[in-house]
């Protein structure tokens, strides 16, 4: 690496350490750092202006903020709690049946929007405090929301496979295929842990009798919940069928939660509201991929990508070795940056190492997806842990209970990470049947 590829680490190292946004940490390091590549301030100022505006008019990110939008929709009508309500109803009888609703619930509220952030703020304030109020134990309840929060990182139509989609490549359509089995797979272990705890220390679930008793379903409940299971089918069915691509199946998914918020009765205020809570989710990430596209500009001027690729082959780790270095860097700066700064910072890098030691593509997606998503649930960052301290209405709980309690969740998602690379047909049989 030459003196404008040193410059910009420092840099972008520094403005971390110093609290700076990451997304002006971007931005500033890969600033530095073209200015030392091209010697001046001129031609630097005009490769930032032309890599920004190509970057963020990609039509692919319009999937974006129409999926976020439409998971806000959904979450402020009311159809997240009708969710919560159905499933519970269904699980009578098991142990501790209002985390497994809240599971559940998770699983499916993921299926209409891709951020993990939505649903963990909507079932703050639906399954919480019906969980406290049966005497479930504070961190088995809040380890559980944080923890099911992040099905929607790996369940379509997850944000996190349409950026790692651009930035590799690949077929947004192919990866929403490929997450759907793992992400079967995890909430099914996520909802067997769910059990076993409950069962062992009973008084953790409230010492329930697994005969829960809650407000009566409604005639809305059940209208709410099929509509958004109606929903599912349209957008992902359509995607996977080649009805239309995944930008327009977001629009027409979009369409369709409009229409549910208006039936449950939200009006135009709330209509309004939902679109800015929506707005200052995605604004961040838009930024953060404009800022990415240009750190990535100087890495790949600097040749960044094939030393890394040199470095790994000459190291001798093999392919398994070589992934497992990668979790380990994840893991690493999964203490420092937020989940979407660390795909983009590193995906660029790691991908060419993996296509060069034979990875199937999408398996190396589902597995890199799956540890970068951990780092929701990894101290001291933990995103998803403090979405949910914020959005609970009981100020008494401590972060540390959150990250206690959504431990055994981490666990699960890097196991299924390894069974993904153990048994590649959980991630490519779908897809290979539907495409």
């Amino acid at each position: 690496m030459d003196i404008g590829m040193w410059s910009g680490l420092i840099a972008l190292l520094i403005f971390i350490v110093l609290g700076i946004p990451v997304v002006f940490a971007f931005a500033g390091a890969a600033s530095i750092g073209l200015y030392f590549v091209f010697g001046g301030v001129g031609p630097t100022i005009s490769l930032l202006e032309q890599t920004a505006i190509s970057g963020i008019r990609e039509y692919n990110f319009v999937v974006i903020p129409l999926f976020t939008v439409m998971g806000m929709l959904i979450a402020h009508c009311g159809a997240a709690t009708d969710l919560f309500r159905v499933v519970n109803r269904l699980l009578k009888g098991i142990p501790g049946r209002l985390a497994v609703a809240t599971v559940g619930g998770n699983a499916v509220f993921a299926a209409v929007t891709g951020v993990g952030v939505a649903a963990a703020a909507a079932f703050s304030h639906v399954a919480y405090p019906v969980m406290r109020e049966h005497n479930y134990k504070a961190s088995y309840a809040v380890g559980c929301i944080a923890g099911s929060s992040v099905l929607g990182l790996l369940i379509p139509p997850s944000v996190f496979m349409i950026v790692w989609a651009i930035l590799t490549e690949q077929s947004v359509g192919i990866l929403f295929a490929a997450g759907v089995l793992p992400g079967c797979v995890l909430a099914t272990l996520y909802a067997i842990y769910c059990m076993v705890y409950a069962k062992i220390f009973p008084k953790a679930a409230g010492g329930e009798t697994h005969e829960v008793d809650t407000a009566p379903l409604t005639r809305s409940n059940v209208i709410g919940s099929l509509a958004v299971g109606a929903l599912i089918i349209v957008t992902l069915g359509g995607i996977w069928r080649g009805y239309f691509t995944p930008t327009e199946g977001s629009a027409v998914g979009l369409l369709g939660a409009a229409i549910l918020a208006v039936a449950k009765g939200m009006r135009l205020r709330g209509l309004f509201k939902a679109c800015i809570i929506a707005g200052e989710t995605v604004t961040p990430i838009m930024l953060l991929l404009m800022s990415a596209v240009i750190y990535s500009k100087l890495m790949a001027l600097n040749g960044v990508p094939q030393q890394v690729q040199e470095l790994l082959e000459s190291m001798g780790l093999g392919p398994a070795g070589t992934l497992l270095f990668m979790a380990i860097v994840w893991f690493i700066l999964g203490a420092l940056l937020d989940s979407i700064s660390i795909m983009l910072l590193t995906v660029p890098i790691f991908w060419p190492v993996a296509l060069a030691l034979g990875f199937d593509p999408i398996v190396f997606a589902l597995v890199g997806i799956l540890v970068i998503e951990a780092g929701v649930l990894t101290p001291p960052f933990g995103i998803g842990v403090f979405v949910v301290k914020a959005a609970i209405p009981d100020r008494t709980v401590r972060i540390s209970e959150i990250f206690k309690g959504a431990a055994p969740y981490w666990v699960l998602i890097l196991f299924v990470a390894w069974l993904i690379y153990a048994i590649p047909g959980l991630a490519t049989w779908l897809p290979g049947k539907l495409m």
